[in-house]
């Protein structure tokens, strides 16, 4: 019997439906009941968090993260799951409001950057200028020894988040997204994180010269295996 785990969605839409289809493209199943019983609270309605941690204005995500991820407890979930990197900036709150793990993308991510990246090593950062902003990568890489090149172009990184949001993966939003990879690359930077799910839609635009690590297959793996470990 698989665990059930509750995904806090909605942040983007997409990203969450993809991160669906990995969870269940990564499971060997020969009918529905081997695949992994998931609860999406697909919350479209979350507030801005690129709103209020880079313009200042707007709700607090807070308490609705907090609500979702109590909800799911409730509802059944046995961990929760969040593909959304900028709202792990939150991820202390929803911890304290829940008697179940919290599967942290962030701090995952950071331990495989470490597997491939040797210590002190540099590791590039495609992400919302607000994930630069409260530094949360950069605590956790800092954790394990390695250090974060954020992009120059933090503008054209979240022109490029909004059009994937917008209208979809784009030649604009890849062209955006191997240009900031191509630069990380030339400041050192051989590995490098996916760390933006609406990234996550195109990640064959990242430089192909580099070591690439999509954060949302990283959360895949965390549900993976949190959910095929036996109770």
């Amino acid at each position: 019997m698989m665990r059930r785990v509750g995904i806090l969605g909605g942040m983007g839409p997409e990203a969450t439906v993809l991160l669906m289809q990995k969870i269940i493209a990564a499971v060997p199943a020969r009918d529905d009941a081997d695949h992994i019983p998931l609860i999406v609270d697909q919350n479209s309605q979350v507030p801005s968090r690129i709103a209020r941690l880079i313009e200042g204005r707007g709700d607090d995500p807070a308490p609705v993260l907090v609500a979702m991820a109590q909800r799911l407890e409730v509802a059944g979930a046995e961990a929760l799951a969040m593909p959304c990197n900028t709202a792990h900036h939150y991820a202390d709150e929803i911890r304290a409001a829940v008697r179940i793990p919290f599967l942290d993308m962030v701090a995952a991510s950071a331990q495989a950057a470490r597997r491939l990246a040797q210590t002190g090593a540099k590791v590039g950062l495609l992400a919302s200028p607000a994930v630069a902003r409260v530094g949360l990568f950069d605590r956790a890489l800092g954790a394990v020894g390695l250090s974060v090149i954020h992009p120059e172009d933090g503008a054209g990184m979240l022109a490029a988040i909004r059009s994937i949001k917008a209208h979809g993966p784009n030649d604009d939003a890849r062209a955006a997204l191997l240009g900031q990879s191509q630069a990380l690359l030339a400041k050192g930077a051989q590995v490098q994180l996916i760390a933006c799910t609406e990234f996550s839609l195109i990640p064959d635009a990242v430089s192909p010269e580099v070591q690439a690590i999509d954060t949302l297959d990283v959360l895949v793996a965390e549900v993976v295996r949190f959910a095929r470990l036996s109770g």
